[in-house]
């Protein structure tokens, strides 16, 4: 597996970790619907589905600002219309959220994770 996939699925299970420490209940991780990816989707208690997308950079501070800042309208609309078909699939369209998880780590370990609830809404 290249560097590059092997830091995101590092972080992609420290975000995992993190979001269950708080109590989530994770029910998929890496799901598709077409060219939509979303790396987590969970539980934030009974009512609250939350579409999680994580963004991992490996060390302190590379100078292209925070994780979260690649999250774009392009890759927050795919997350919008995988969010639409997860929902369909589920039967639920009730209470939903958008949060980003960045996560920075160094040699393989975790440095820092910020959790960015209601971090956007998408607009089609």
């Amino acid at each position: 597996m290249s560097k590059h996939l092997e830091t995101g699925k590092q972080g992609e299970t420290a975000a995992a970790e993190f979001l269950e420490q708080k109590g989530w209940r994770i029910v998929e991780r890496n799901w598709r619907s077409g060219r939509a990816e979303i790396d987590i989707i969970a539980w934030a208690g009974e009512k609250l589905l939350v579409f999680v997308e994580v963004k991992t950079r490996s060390g302190a501070h590379s100078g292209f600002g925070g994780p979260e800042e690649s999250v774009d309208a392009q890759k927050q609309n795919l997350l919008l219309r995988g969010a639409g078909v997860f929902m369909e699939s589920i039967d639920y369209d009730w209470e939903i959220r958008f949060d980003v998880v960045a996560v920075i780590l160094r040699d393989g370990k975790v440095l820092e994770i910020k959790h960015i609830e209601d971090a956007f809404f998408p607009v089609q």
